[in-house]
């Protein structure tokens, strides 16, 4: 089953996130969504360690390896595929992550506004081509 092209938040066809760790809903690298995507696991986070702690305190620990379901635990300075409602949420609580703009899904538009991730952008000049 082919999808569409993916798109970017500033327009242009959607980078890789992170190979290593292997991130992404379809854990292809990219952070690719599609309607089984229901957490919408569209923006491209390089992990901090406010983040990370945050991410814990909400019930979602991302530190801890879960090697059965194929997940490594991250660290500060990984970049992972985030729940865009997650995000947002941290956003609001000061604990929001860097975010790669270029790596970021266009559906996270439909939780974040745009001006919130340039704000954030890790890599301001992705739309400079």
């Amino acid at each position: 089953m082919s999808r569409e092209s993916d798109v970017n938040v500033v327009g242009g066809e959607l980078l890789e996130c992170s190979a290593d760790p292997l991130t992404g809903f379809y854990r292809d690298g990219c952070c690719a969504t599609g309607p089984e995507d229901v957490g919408s696991h569209t923006v491209c986070a390089e992990m901090t360690a406010e983040f990370l702690q945050f991410s814990k305190r909400a019930g979602n620990d991302l530190t801890t390896p879960q090697y059965e379901f194929g997940f490594p635990g991250l660290s500060p300075g990984d970049r992972w595929c985030v729940c865009a409602a997650r995000w947002l949420e941290a956003h609001r609580a000061g604990a929001a992550p860097p975010v790669n703009l270029a790596a970021t899904h266009e559906r996270a538009l439909e939780v974040i506004p745009i001006e919130l991730l340039l704000q954030c952008a890790a890599d301001r000049d992705a739309g400079d081509d």
